[in-house]
């Protein structure tokens, strides 16, 4: 029985590890990604991404694929989004009764918005030519990409952390990932982003959303360190 139970105890800290190392690896991936686009972008240089991209994006698809397109891009719109993540956050904070579920969906969803605002400010890099669909405003980061990422991302780190049936939990996570990367590839086909506005877009939402639960997590411990001498107070 020890025996076992000291299996399980390695068998979750290798894990634990395993994963701990694959996010901060992926975390430092990101903000390099974003610091060699951005420092090009900010330079005015073109890069061979984003030509390669768009050619890629002629050759695919075929009668009725732009209409798929535009269906895969509007996950990620603020019409969709904003209705989610209310429904999100109501389900937290009145059926889980999980407030600090309920305050991470609008830190992360709010917040990547607010911050995509600041970074097209910032970059102020103009939309590509002759795109498919209307599209208003700057280009770079893509506001779809960052918020897919960071909103999305949000919801694979809840369904890693509460779906208990290994193989349901992967397969959920895989179909996540691979949903956000339609997002991505959505902006290039449409010619409304740039290849590298996506892939900026991934970065700086994969490190919102790692920031964000980051920082909840810590105020969450210390809001229960400060609460359980009152509780023994009391009792």
């Amino acid at each position: 029985m020890v025996r076992r139970f000291f299996k399980r105890l390695a068998a979750s800290s290798a894990l634990f590890t395993v994963e701990l190392l694959l996010v901060w690896g992926l975390f430092l991936l990101c903000i390099v990604a974003f610091l060699y686009i951005g420092s090009r972008v900010l330079e005015g240089d073109r890069l061979s991404m984003d030509e390669a991209a768009f050619g890629f994006a002629r050759r695919v698809g075929g009668p009725g694929f732009q209409q798929f397109i535009e269906f895969i891009t509007f996950f990620a719109s603020r019409h969709f989004l904003t209705p989610a993540a209310l429904l999100l956050a109501g389900y937290f904070l009145f059926v889980r009764k999980h407030r600090w579920y309920s305050l991470k969906v609008p830190v992360v969803a709010l917040g990547s918005i607010t911050l995509n605002v600041m970074l097209k400010f910032f970059f102020d890099r103009p939309r590509p030519i002759m795109p498919l669909v209307e599209a208003s405003g700057l280009s770079f980061p893509s506001g779809h990409s960052m918020v897919a990422a960071s909103f999305y991302g949000l919801i694979v780190y809840l369904v890693w952390h509460h779906v208990r049936n290994v193989r349901l939990r992967n397969i959920l996570v895989a179909l996540l990932v691979v949903f956000v990367l339609l997002i991505g590839f959505s902006r290039i086909y449409l010619r409304v982003h740039y290849a590298s506005d996506v892939v900026a877009g991934f970065a700086a939402g994969f490190l919102w959303v790692v920031v964000g639960i980051w920082t909840l997590r810590k105020l969450e411990k210390v809001s229960k360190k400060e609460l359980d001498p009152v509780v023994e107070e009391v009792e």
